[in-house]
């Protein structure tokens, strides 16, 4: 197969287009390299089958040739980003989403959309099951990204209704692993990174809140196995088992041999409580469930981030 990856450069989307081209695919990574790093392309470069295009997709893409897939993963992704980026957050995830699926109806190929759990908002449900409607606020800080996720199922199951499109709509919960940003912001490798410069961990609120953690390599299982998958419906792709951000903070310090201990900061707006998937949906059509766990995935993550800090003195992000 011919895939069309967007967000190629970015921590989860250089993770799947190396599964694709595992499997002896091509991929044409798409990145503008806003939040994409260049060492993620450096590596998928020297993989043959793989070339780049540093376009963005706000604006229509053209591509010679036939195209099998069109994978959709380009966004700033986490909070401290998409705060920062607020307008090109709202644009990729509502005119580089409608670009793709027409990129995707001229060429006749599957469309897979990397959706995320943010569409749940702050839930009333819990767990969160596919059916679960979210409960966002729209005027929000956080309201850019969630809503531009929302409306990008909204526009994919349009196409999929109406002009026929296979499409795959993957709700991506909190996922982890080598290749993270040092300073991307999110809450295990702003843990990691702050545990190895020695600096207390930054809790927000009293730690309280929970979230489910998904090492990269079950996520991108997952999402192969989504877009090999015949449902065109919503799936969270997750893992089910939940923690609360100061039992995560706790494992760090264990694994790192921090001794820094943690500080307290205020709590984001419209921060959610409560996060974890529901994956009776994924396990029943994709035969999936995630199988690293935790401490499994830091042991293997915290490598990484070490020998990053050690070469370029890296610092984490917080709000």
């Amino acid at each position: 197969m011919r895939i069309v990856l967007t967000g190629a450069a970015g921590f989860l989307g250089s993770h799947l287009s190396a599964r694709f081209l595992d499997d002896g695919h091509e991929v044409v990574g798409v990145d503008n390299l806003v939040t994409g790093s260049r060492d993620n392309l450096a590596w998928l470069q020297e993989r043959e089958g793989f070339s780049f295009r540093h376009h963005d997709v706000s604006t229509p893409l053209f591509v010679q040739g036939p195209v099998d897939g069109v994978l959709h993963f380009a966004s700033p992704a986490s909070p401290v980003d998409y705060l920062e980026l607020p307008i090109q957050t709202l644009k990729v995830g509502s005119l580089g989403t409608h670009n793709m699926l027409g990129l995707a109806l001229e060429k006749g190929a599957r469309f897979l959309l990397a959706s995320t759990s943010e569409i749940y908002g702050d839930p009333e449900v819990h767990p969160q099951p596919e059916s679960y409607w979210g409960n966002v606020n729209p005027l929000g800080p956080r309201g850019v990204y969630d809503e531009a996720k929302r409306f990008a199922e909204a526009i994919t199951m349009a196409y999929h209704r109406h002009h026929g499109l296979e499409t795959r709509i993957a709700r991506i919960f909190n996922t982890y692993g080598p290749r993270m940003r040092p300073g991307d912001g999110r809450v295990i490798s702003n843990f990691i990174v702050q545990a190895l410069h020695g600096e207390p961990l930054s809790l927000y609120g009293d730690g309280s809140q929970t979230r489910s953690f998904c090492y990269v390599d079950d996520e991108v299982e997952g999402l192969y196995r989504l877009f090999h998958s015949e449902t065109n419906d919503p799936v969270n792709v997750g893992n089910p088992v939940e923690f609360t951000i100061r039992e995560l903070a706790d494992e760090v310090l264990r694994l790192t041999g921090s001794t820094a201990g943690v500080t307290t900061r205020p709590l984001p707006e419209d921060d959610p409580k409560v996060r974890r998937p529901d994956i009776t949906r994924a396990r029943e059509l994709l035969g999936w469930e995630p199988g690293v766990t935790l401490s499994e995935g830091l042991e293997r993550t915290i490598p990484y981030f070490r020998a990053v800090v050690a070469s370029s003195g890296a610092r984490a992000r917080v709000l």
